[in-house]
């Protein structure tokens, strides 16, 4: 059966991490820089995890796992070296119809976790489907030499264009024409040369007005 694709919100969401090594800690920084509210079980801790628990960045539930630290969670990760421990936190959570990932693990996981491109906003996400993470990191690694940081500022640029003229009472297929004559241009290129006069040139043609220097270094947020 495929998995199903979907980014999830989780901002102040608590999230259950079993174990305390070190693929427990990379999977915690991510939570982190995701707004996830991080509660940990785990017999030890590595020393990042020691000083991200005294900081107060994530929450020391016990060494033990309990059927209880799952309580108000939106996701559980079993990340332990104890494959049997893993399952039965998979099993836990599934009881109690929370999303489950446990790590290497396809067969005790409710969801799992693709290799990420991310390039500011855009996100690109690359899933074998469980079936060989080593090629999803290949195909990620190819996918950075084709996303460049122009895309970053790129989408910059939109976002800034796309609340001005959500509020500047052009008609539904006047915005579409807008966004797809810049998707569909040579925006990229122009970004990635920094050519910023040429940037300008282009966004007075796709919004039929005059636009400044200083407002297309505003719109790509460069003030």
């Amino acid at each position: 059966m495929p998995y199903y694709p979907i980014l999830v919100d989780l901002a102040g969401q608590k999230v259950v991490v079993v174990g305390g090594g070190h693929v427990a800690e990379r999977k915690i920084e991510s939570l982190l820089q995701h707004g996830a509210e991080v509660c940990v079980v785990a017999r030890e801790l590595t020393p990042g995890l020691k000083e991200k628990e005294e900081a107060g960045k994530i929450a020391f539930l016990g060494r033990e796992f309990e059927r209880e630290h799952l309580d108000g969670a939106m996701l559980v990760i079993a990340a332990t070296d104890d494959t049997l421990l893993n399952r039965r936190v998979s099993a836990s959570a599934r009881e109690r119809g929370i999303l489950v990932n446990a790590v290497d693990q396809p067969s005790d996981c409710t969801f799992i976790v693709p290799s990420v491109l991310k390039r500011g906003e855009l996100l690109i996400a690359v899933s074998t489907s469980g079936q060989s993470p080593a090629l999803a990191r290949k195909v990620r690694e190819d996918l950075e030499i084709l996303f460049g940081e122009e895309y970053e500022t790129l989408l910059v640029l939109m976002g800034n264009l796309r609340k001005e003229i959500l509020s500047g009472g052009l008609s539904q297929e006047e915005r579409k024409r807008v966004f797809e004559t810049l998707a569909r241009s040579d925006i990229l290129r122009l970004i990635r040369e920094k050519n910023w006069e040429a940037v300008g040139s282009l966004l007075s043609g796709a919004l039929g007005r005059p636009v400044s220097r200083e407002q297309t270094l505003g719109y790509l947020g460069r003030d």
